[in-house]
């Protein structure tokens, strides 16, 4: 009987591995230099000091400004990717361990799931965005607030605001604050 329990765990053990294994593998996310993701933080937050908002327009829930920087979308981005990293991780460490219930495990994977969902909806108003003829756009979802940055060349108006934040309201649907900066492109 003794023989059959340590063959149970053994299997148990070894499909644990291979599960996690072809979860890293197939799992999305791009692992960078870790060197270099700590350089470019520092460089954007060195950047953030210098730069400050040129003018700023309220109007309801709308925001516009003006910043300049391409460099700070990527930084952006970049840190805004390395914190849901962490995040995930620190799921996946709850998914892991047998010791908490499996509500709390199976809540973990809802959150997981939900924010894979959350980033890729950004990506894809991101692009939808981009399509409305501006040069880049970067979108962060947090909650019910969604924060979009927009690079463009032309002359921003509130109207064009307004249509990008409708737009982001149909596709997510759950936000009840919108706020809207746009850029001039160097």
């Amino acid at each position: 009987m003794l023989l059959k329990k340590q063959t149970v765990w053994l299997l148990t053990m070894l499909s644990l591995v291979v599960v996690l294994s072809v979860y890293y593998i197939t799992s999305p996310e791009q692992k960078s230099n870790e060197l270099a993701a700590v350089k470019q933080e520092e460089k954007a937050d060195q950047k953030e000091k210098e730069t400050k908002p040129k003018t700023e327009a309220k109007e309801g829930d709308t925001v516009i400004s003006s910043i300049a920087g391409d460099e700070e979308f990527e930084a952006l981005r970049l840190k805004l990717q390395d914190e849901r990293s962490e995040l995930k991780e620190q799921l996946n460490a709850v998914v892991a361990t047998t010791d908490l219930p499996a509500g709390e495990r199976s809540e973990a994977v809802d959150q997981m799931k939900k924010l894979n969902e959350i980033a890729q909806k950004e990506e894809m108003l991101e692009t939808l965005i981009k399509a409305m003829d501006y040069e880049d756009a970067l979108v962060r979802a947090d909650g019910s607030t969604v924060k979009i940055i927009v690079k463009s060349s032309k002359e921003s108006s509130k109207s064009e605001a307004n249509a990008i934040i409708q737009m982001v309201k149909k596709e997510i649907g759950e936000t009840n604050f919108v706020a809207v900066e746009f850029q001039p492109a160097k």
